[in-house]
């Protein structure tokens, strides 16, 4: 999946490749497509090598507090 290089293809064993996929997904993806693409734990795993918008990067943070317990650092604590 890449929005703006049809020809990229990325290796999702490759730690570096999946968080890329996952900002992609996260940021520009449709609802669908997180529910197609995003595993939760994975998210949690790759928190801290993923770049996020401020408002996006909130909005994770705030639903893995309340469904999953789990706090994690947020860049951007004044978005939203």
């Amino acid at each position: 999946m890449a929005w703006s290089d049809v020809d990229r293809r990325y290796d999702l064993d490759d730690r570096y490749d999946r968080a890329r996929v996952y900002e992609q997904v996260l940021a520009e993806g449709t609802a669908e497509d997180v529910r197609r693409f995003i595993h939760v734990d994975d998210v949690i795993d790759l928190w801290d090598d993923l770049w996020l918008p401020a408002a996006v990067e909130l909005a994770w943070a705030r639903w893995l507090l309340q469904h999953r317990g789990v706090t994690l650092a947020v860049r951007h604590p004044r978005a939203g």
